[in-house]
């Protein structure tokens, strides 16, 4: 992967994958915008870090406006934007719900990533290359109860993925735009940690991820992380609009 002037903007980026996305990145040599309601305590000085709810979507327009006023994106012959952060809960079966905890979830796990995404897409123009990866989930083809929210937020990332590649292709590779929607598989991160604290009686499907955990059948996200990043880097990223990491490593 050519480092230079690259520039990854990820969300989530203080923990679980997003902080391993964040440390192979600067490994790497590459910039990195973070957005998180974190901080990664450690400093360099290729990462930026912005203390942002993107459950608040007027903060987030209020970030974006900021970024776009400074000019953040400029200088960089590669941006690429990894949508990370999302919401498991509420896990609860449809009627149990409550109001608030589907408004947030469906605020980080979908609005918040369509309008960074439109921003990002708006803002790179005329970029000969420019990328990017929502981080899906199994759960995006696959229901599950307890699950709906999730699995609804998730199967909707897939297929405005799939739009956003449409429009690609429309306007040609001039557009310099490559996009998928992308399950890494199941990651040991605070993410399966709350799946394994969830009520058996709301998640019927809690045995199979403990055993997962007991196992060991959990991917470490520092190893899913450079393999995301060496597929995001390649020639053939793009060309499925969804697609399954673990199915790319075969």
């Amino acid at each position: 992967m050519e480092t230079e002037r690259t520039l990854l903007v990820i969300t989530g980026h203080s923990r679980g994958l997003g902080a391993a996305l964040t440390a192979w990145g600067l490994a790497k040599g590459l910039y990195v915008l973070g957005l998180s309601r974190g901080h990664l305590v450690q400093t360099h000085p290729h990462l930026e870090q912005i203390s942002i709810d993107l459950a608040q979507p007027q903060a987030l327009e209020g970030v974006l406006d900021g970024l776009a006023l400074r000019g953040s994106l400029t200088g960089f012959q590669r941006i690429w934007l990894i949508n990370n952060a999302g919401l498991l809960g509420p896990i609860h079966r449809v009627g149990g719900q409550a109001p608030p905890e589907i408004a947030q979830a469906v605020a980080v796990n979908l609005q918040a990533l369509l309008t960074l995404t439109n921003w990002f897409v708006g803002q790179t123009q005329g970029l000969p290359d420019r990328r990017v990866v929502h981080v899906s989930s199994g759960a995006a083809r696959s229901p599950y109860v307890g699950w709906s929210i999730y699995c609804a937020t998730k199967a909707a990332v897939d297929h405005y993925a799939r739009c956003l590649a449409l429009e690609a292709q429309a306007e040609g590779p001039s557009m310099g735009l490559r996009v998928c929607s992308l399950a890494p598989g199941v990651i040991d991160t605070d993410m399966q940690a709350e799946v394994r604290a969830s009520s058996p009686t709301e998640f019927p499907n809690r045995p199979r991820f403990e055993a997962l955990k007991e196992m060991g059948g959990l991917a470490a996200p520092h190893a899913v992380a450079e393999q995301l990043l060496a597929y995001m880097g390649s020639e053939a990223f793009g060309t499925e609009p969804c697609a399954d990491l673990r199915s790319l490593n075969r």
